[in-house]
């Protein structure tokens, strides 16, 4: 992993799908930075696509969707994409489950849940879980004083035992029943909507991201960015970005348009 400033001046000469996690990677503490929103505008009139690929639930991507200068968001870790046809003023909505699944996953994750609450009383989801469609967030910082870290693993424990998914964000433990992913729906987006290929996607695409989730999409993606704030989180990831900005969160994703533009 070697700092943005160092790429050579062609890496990301081929480069027309721009993959980014949400908060504090486009955030910064806690809020939208202009940076950030003029990178994505900029981004946009170069013709360049921006995909959010976000834990966040589907009522906040709905709106992202309509309103953020993006061609799509991918939410829920993987659990949809949606794409705003701006022209038709259609929603265009792909989910990984249907209807009747989701009924049913919510059922059994609010029945894991219960148990936990049981080790731990205290606990608070998330106050975006309202708006959710297929996932429980547990909130370990973003609205209440930080979880210490064995409680945040335990939680993940848990779930996993009772046969959810459950991965860690910057913010939030969000845990689904099913195997998707952001990397399986992001893949599945770009061959629907674009046909790019996984294949095509490795000189395509770039990745920018600042948590242990991301780590699948470091995985597979050749160009891969991460703000400077995933540096906590580099002692836990087997597979690590390519490169890494000076700054964190949302500046630091003004620094990746500027290298993909030449500004």
């Amino acid at each position: 992993m070697q700092p943005l400033s160092s790429a050579p001046p062609n890496e990301f000469a081929d480069v027309d799908y721009i993959l980014t996690d949400l908060d504090d990677t486009i955030t910064l503490d806690g809020r939208l930075p202009a940076a950030s929103y003029a990178a994505l505008e900029a981004l946009e009139a170069a013709g360049k696509h921006v995909i959010i690929v976000t834990g966040r639930p589907a009522g906040w991507c709905d709106l992202l969707a309509r309103f953020f200068p993006v061609s799509a968001v991918v939410g829920e870790n993987g659990a949809f994409y949606f794409r705003y046809d701006r022209q038709t003023r259609i929603m265009h909505r792909a989910f990984q489950r249907t209807d009747a699944e989701r009924e049913q996953d919510r059922a059994r994750l609010d029945t894991i849940y219960a148990g936990i609450l049981a080790s731990y009383p205290n606990l608070r989801l998330s106050a975006d879980q309202p708006y959710r469609v297929s996932d429980l967030a547990v909130d370990f910082c973003e609205d209440v004083e930080r979880l210490d870290d064995g409680t945040i693993a335990d939680i993940v424990r848990i779930f996993e035992a009772a046969g959810a998914t459950a991965k860690v964000s910057s913010i939030h433990v969000n845990a689904w029943i099913g195997d998707f992913s952001k990397l399986e729906m992001s893949l599945r987006l770009l061959q629907d909507v674009y046909s790019v290929t996984p294949a095509d996607s490795l000189d395509l695409v770039v990745y920018v991201g600042d948590s242990p989730n991301d780590e699948p999409m470091f995985g597979h993606f050749r160009h891969t960015v991460g703000v400077a704030n995933l540096s906590p989180f580099l002692a836990h990831l087997r597979k690590r970005p390519a490169w890494i900005t000076a700054r964190p969160g949302g500046l630091g994703f003004a620094e990746v348009a500027s290298r993909l533009l030449n500004i």
